[in-house]
């Protein structure tokens, strides 16, 4: 499963694939290269909302709390907040147009898709709440709208594209 997450000012991608024998944790901080993990199953153990595990010949003890896309993570006597959005997250997000993982200055895919409807021109001026392009991601189609007023600079894909987490889709001019 594919997140991306926010903590003191740093961004990160993660993905996380479960096999038979345990976990593999990929991350991603930005500008950076990709850091792989493995967890063993039989180094993890979940109790009581507590998750104790194994990693790399030492113990951790976590506790987590959710509210929202906030997790509040307390181990080795520290606390550390981490916004975490789950695929869903990131599609809900950046169909707000207002993603605080994206750009003011460009609307960016923060999810794999296929563009099916492009309604905006270059030139063309866009109040906030109009319809840009309709995507289908995650087997929905999504109408992703102007989150502001601005005037369309360039558009990056037309009808039918398949595109790529963080494709340019439409610059604005500033």
């Amino acid at each position: 499963m594919y997140f991306k997450a926010e903590s003191n000012n740093m961004k990160y991608e993660m993905n996380v694939r479960e096999t038979r024998e345990g976990w593999q944790v990929s991350l991603k901080p930005d500008g950076e290269n990709w850091t792989h993990y493995a967890f063993s199953k039989t180094d993890y153990q979940y109790m009581d909302d507590t998750i104790s595990f194994l990693f790399q010949n030492s113990s951790y003890l976590l506790d987590v709390t959710s509210s929202g896309i906030d997790q509040t993570v307390y181990t080795r006597g520290a606390f550390r907040t981490v916004k975490l959005y789950n695929e869903e997250k990131i599609l809900h997000e950046s169909l707000k147009g207002g993603s605080p993982l994206g750009s003011t200055d460009n609307l960016i895919s923060e999810m794999p898709g296929k563009i099916v409807k492009v309604f905006i021109t270059p030139g063309q001026t866009v109040k906030a709440g109009d319809p840009m392009l309709i995507m289908e991601a995650m087997k929905m189609e999504n109408e992703m709208r102007a989150s502001t007023d601005a005037k369309i600079k360039s558009i990056h894909v037309k009808d039918g594209d398949t595109i790529e987490t963080g494709a340019l889709l439409v610059t604005f001019e500033k």
